[in-house]
């Protein structure tokens, strides 16, 4: 890539670093939120199948009954990813990135395993589904620190980046399988529910031929004492000799971090007793319990941006103004969705980094739905009414926005949470803050679920847009003030701008003394 997609180096870096190993490893790791997308786009559809309704007995149940089969099957992936990602600190900071990927995948594929093989047993496909939901949360949880931590810095909003469009492009990927299944399979047939079960199979098992490939963080292994390893594993990948300059001051400023880090908050132990007391005295510090409330909040505005509310009313719109395949409308929609995310997040994102991209998104997405929202109180679509010339007109101008919605959230501020929360914690406390953010998203992704049916019923459909647009706004104004820039930063110049340390801290200062060490020798 040149270097106009990427941030300012943090100091001169060879052109070897930006090679393909970087790219490959990131790829690789995005595979896990590829089936999550996945299971967002194809699971609705999928269990009201009638022929997966007659293998498993819905066909006897009552509406309420079937009801609750269909809010289990959704509930019990959620509650798993919740707890996936707070099982894996255990893993994170005992085994390591590369084993709790590992071990994470694996859940996964069981899961997925259950679900497609699955006959006449209804309870086979809950522990199917929690199972997947457990993996999921682990890859979550632990995908996007794995990748910050091999990142170089100019370029680490980009290969954290892939996460957001592999996901998006899972979800392209779940709609139209299941739009290829409906048009081309009786439904009455059970492929018709077992193929897309099975397809999920596909990137979790690539993912699991690929990552024996991967090398372990560095990070983890210098945390642990084994810098040697730390020092082979970045020449690798920084694709330099193992006494290169720049290799060693990787290894010194991971090292010297974690040294201060251990310094405040354990006394110097390096034990797991010792770390558990001192991540927790950490966490409360100043300049780190403001990272975790900014993650929260990160997340907090994520899940109430509206996008779940637009994916509710767009049908409704596209069919109020003549469009009669609405099912292709919508898959469109998901297309637009996923390429934003990869040309915002692979060429524009480590130049105009994270805080601006992140204002300006939500303020444009609060455009879009005040408008959605006016629309719905004047005109009142509903399906299956005419509609006059003006009305239509109007929800021609909707779907548009519903199109700018997508396109501008998806690449600026749906995949921003993830980045920062990524990159900001320093090196004791990732087992921690990789976790704690993967379960802020399964929180509000089940709040919000159970919540919009009841918003829209209270709210007369314009208010709920109205009332996420102004978290939208609220979302900005909170950037503006709070969301510091982070993009092309070294860990201790986060220190520095979170408050955890003054300028020029003495860490900072031993790398140069390093490596003025290693130039002279």
């Amino acid at each position: 890539m040149t270097s106009f997609t990427r941030a300012k180096e943090d100091r001169p870096t060879p052109n070897e670093v930006y090679n393909w190993k970087v790219y490959a490893f990131a790829v690789i790791l995005a595979l896990g939120t590829f089936a999550y997308g996945y299971d967002t786009a194809f699971i609705g559809t999928t269990i009201t199948q009638p022929s997966f309704e007659r293998d498993f007995g819905l066909i006897h149940m009552s509406k309420s009954e079937q009801n609750n089969v269909s809010s289990n099957v959704t509930s019990i992936y959620s509650a798993g990813g919740f707890f996936g990602a707070l099982f894996v600190f255990f893993s994170l900071e005992l085994l390591g990135r590369r084993s709790t990927v590992i071990i994470s995948d694996a859940v996964f594929i069981l899961g997925a395993i259950l679900c497609t093989v699955a006959q006449n047993q209804i309870g086979l496909i809950y522990a199917g589904r929690l199972l997947s939901g457990l993996g999921v949360g682990g890859l979550a949880a632990v995908t996007p620190i794995y990748i910050a931590e091999i990142s170089p810095p100019a370029i680490r909003g980009r290969l954290i980046g892939f996460i957001e469009s592999s996901y998006q492009i899972g979800s392209v990927i779940g709609f139209w399988i299941n739009y290829g299944i409906v048009h081309n399979i009786s439904p009455t047939k059970s492929m018709s529910w077992r193929i897309p079960m099975a397809v999920q199979i596909i990137p979790t098992g690539l993912m699991a031929i690929f990552v024996p490939l991967l090398r372990e963080s560095p990070t983890w292994l210098v945390k642990i004492g084994r810098e040697e390893q730390a020092v082979e594993v970045f020449s690798f990948l920084r694709n330099l000799p193992n006494d290169h300059a720049y290799v060693a001051e990787d290894v010194a400023y991971i090292k010297g971090q974690i040294e201060h880090e251990r310094a405040l908050s354990t006394g110097g132990r390096a034990n797991f007793a010792a770390y558990l007391r001192g991540a927790r005295k950490e966490a409360f510090m100043r300049g780190i319990r403001n990272r975790f409330g900014l993650v929260f909040m990160m997340f907090t505005w994520q899940a109430w941006s509206g996008s779940s509310a637009i994916n509710y009313y767009s049908p409704t719109i596209f069919t109020s103004i003549g469009l009669t395949n609405v099912t292709l409308w919508t898959g469109i929609y998901g297309v637009i969705k996923a390429v934003a995310a990869v040309i915002f997040f692979t060429f524009f994102l480590d130049r105009l980094g994270r805080k601006w991209p992140w204002i300006l998104s939500c303020f444009a997405c609060a455009l879009c739905q005040y408008y959605l929202a006016a629309y719905i109180a004047v005109a009142n679509p509903k399906i299956g009414v005419h509609q006059s010339s003006s009305t239509v007109a109007g929800g021609k101008a909707a779907t548009a926005a519903i199109m700018i919605f997508g396109a501008i959230w998806t690449a600026g501020a749906n995949g921003m949470p993830w980045i920062v929360s990524a990159e900001i914690f320093p090196s004791s406390l990732r087992s921690i803050s990789g976790p704690w953010a993967s379960m802020c998203v399964w929180l509000w992704t089940y709040v919000v679920t159970k919540a919009l049916p009841y918003m829209f019923t209270s709210m007369a459909g314009y208010g709920v847009y109205i009332f996420f647009a102004s978290c939208l706004i609220c979302a900005s104004i909170y950037a503006f003030f709070f969301l510091p820039e982070t993009k092309g930063l070294r860990m201790d110049q986060m220190d520095e701008i979170f408050g955890f340390v003054s300028p020029g801290n003495d860490y900072a200062e031993n790398v140069k003394t390093e490596r003025l060490e290693i130039v002279e020798k």
